[in-house]
């Protein structure tokens, strides 16, 4: 079933490494291909965000929300998968792409989708799709949010987005020096 990409419900061995996880998960290794392929999202740059998101994790969800400290009330968002795309924006993705039967599981349809959202991205809002941090910014807050600066008074953010920033320059690093990638 993992082979099919559906299947990690476990964060890869070493998560530090992208040439390891590659290694580990080679239907990952396909899949990032393909949609720098398809949409020009260079691999550091969706594994980063991949990372922040879900840590690889296929079925990763938002946390619950709780009343009283005690009682769960649902999650925190409808985000879900590999991508934690939101439950109406993977339904216009899917309706824009097409690509109907796209699962949040499923890591080819996880990376399709972040490609075609990071395209949006470029378009809307002028961010290169190799900026890690542009992107992830706009992929927390929505195109209109970013276009708003919503970030700019969410200092944990920046600071989250910094990070995202950092691991896609070590995955990059890392990937060039990869010989199992090519």
């Amino acid at each position: 079933v993992a082979s099919c990409g559906g299947g990690d419900k476990t964060p890869p061995r070493n998560m530090e490494n992208a040439c390891s996880i590659l290694q580990e998960r080679k239907h990952f290794k396909r899949a990032f291909r393909a949609t720098q392929r398809k949409w020009g999202v260079p691999i550091n740059v969706q594994m980063a965000v991949l990372y922040q998101e879900s840590k690889f994790v296929s079925n990763a969800r938002t946390p619950n929300k709780y009343v009283l400290g005690v009682l769960p009330m649902g999650r925190q968002s409808s985000a879900y998968g590999y991508a934690q795309a939101l439950d109406a924006t993977w339904d216009h993705y899917r309706n824009s792409t097409g690509n109907r039967s796209a699962k949040r599981t499923n890591i080819r349809d996880a990376t399709d989708f972040m490609g075609w959202y990071m395209n949006q991205t470029k378009e809307r809002n002028g961010v290169a799709l190799s900026d890690a941090r542009g992107q992830y910014l706009a992929y927390h807050e929505g195109h209109t949010g970013y276009n708003r600066g919503t970030y700019k008074n969410k200092s944990w953010l920046l600071r989250v987005a910094d990070q995202v920033d950092d691991r896609s320059r070590r995955y990059r690093h890392q990937l060039e020096k990869c010989t199992r990638l090519r």
